[in-house]
């Protein structure tokens, strides 16, 4: 028996309950973690409250850190106590004391990088590596928007494109998250009820950025259009405020043939090369000391009816884990 958090039908952070259930029995190839840190991330609200629906009853989270305690037939590449972390398509079982998964979704931690480092940046820091390495190569010297600049994805990415040489100019929600913003490397901090066309305009000697990453959704969709250069790119990687039910195509030409994306992480770590190849890019910059988790809050495991209401409040800052 384990412990674990499941819901039986959607809606606010109550649906959640901490409960005892069965451990899974090891098929080949699987392996068997425990637990010591749980990643926790605005989109396992989405999965909770029924905006992405899921098959009920279900358990919730997506990343997860934690050692093997046990190995089953046909794993030859683990041992026993290896520490190791995964990201998975959500929702998973990574919100439990341990869970029972495929060994090839598994990457092992370097020394340097501790498990609660790992829950905290591994979603989130491959989330701003395809970001900012695939969906738009950002490159030095650009100029580029970025929304929740102080939020969990908001802090890696600022940290990463100051070391590419980009000038973010970060929107945030508070004087003091603009604080954090400008810490991990935003050269400019816009607070939300600004004018935020007019800010970027003005920054960009009018002229307005090649991209902006935006994980707010319908509330800030034609400020993010507005923003852009002539051909630039809307990257919508979110929905806190609402999902954009409705973006007629002529508003991208008026503005100077835009372009539109809604990416997801699981489309660019499809394959194992791919993930390898993202988390490598992630661990060397911390190891480097580039990227530091910025650990905001953490909380139990049996609390993550807490950590939830944190997030969709936005009274979180920097990275959320939950701790078995």
């Amino acid at each position: 028996m384990k412990y674990a958090i499941r819901i039986e039908k959607h809606g606010s952070p109550e649906v959640m309950k901490y409960t005892s259930v069965n451990e899974e029995s090891l098929k080949d190839g699987q392996v068997r973690i425990d637990h010591k840190a749980i990643g926790v991330n605005f989109i396992d609200t989405y999965f909770r409250s029924g905006l992405y629906p899921i098959d009920l009853p279900s358990g919730l989270g997506g990343e997860a850190a934690g050692a093997i305690s046990e190995i089953g037939p046909g794993v030859d590449s683990l041992e026993l106590g290896d520490r190791v972390a995964y990201v998975s398509p959500p929702p998973s079982d990574s919100y439990s004391q341990s869970t029972t998964i495929d060994s090839s979704k598994l990457i092992k931690l370097p020394r340097e990088v501790d498990y609660k480092t790992a829950a905290a940046i591994l979603l989130k820091g491959l989330t701003s590596w395809y970001l900012l390495r695939k969906t738009y190569e950002v490159r030095d010297g650009d100029y580029i928007l970025l929304y929740a600049a102080a939020g969990g994805v908001g802090s890696i990415m600022c940290q990463w494109a100051k070391y590419l040489g980009v000038n973010v100019i970060g929107v945030v929600s508070t004087e003091e998250k603009k604080k954090i913003a400008l810490e991990n490397g935003c050269s400019e901090v816009l607070l939300y009820g600004e004018n935020i066309v007019q800010s970027v305009k003005r920054i960009t000697n009018n002229y307005g950025v090649p991209v902006v990453y935006d994980p707010i959704g319908k509330d800030s969709l034609y400020n993010s259009l507005d923003c852009l250069s002539p051909k630039g790119l809307l990257v919508s990687y979110g929905n806190a405020s609402g999902v954009i039910d409705c973006l007629p195509v002529l508003e991208l030409l008026k503005r100077g043939s835009l372009y539109v994306t809604r990416p997801t992480l699981w489309s660019y770590i499809k394959e194992k090369e791919d993930f390898q190849q993202g988390c490598r890019e992630l661990f060397d910059l911390v190891r480097e000391k580039v990227i530091t988790a910025n650990i905001g809050q953490s909380f139990p495991l049996e609390r993550a009816v807490d950590a939830h209401y944190a997030l969709e409040r936005r009274q979180t800052k920097g990275s959320t884990i939950l701790i078995p």
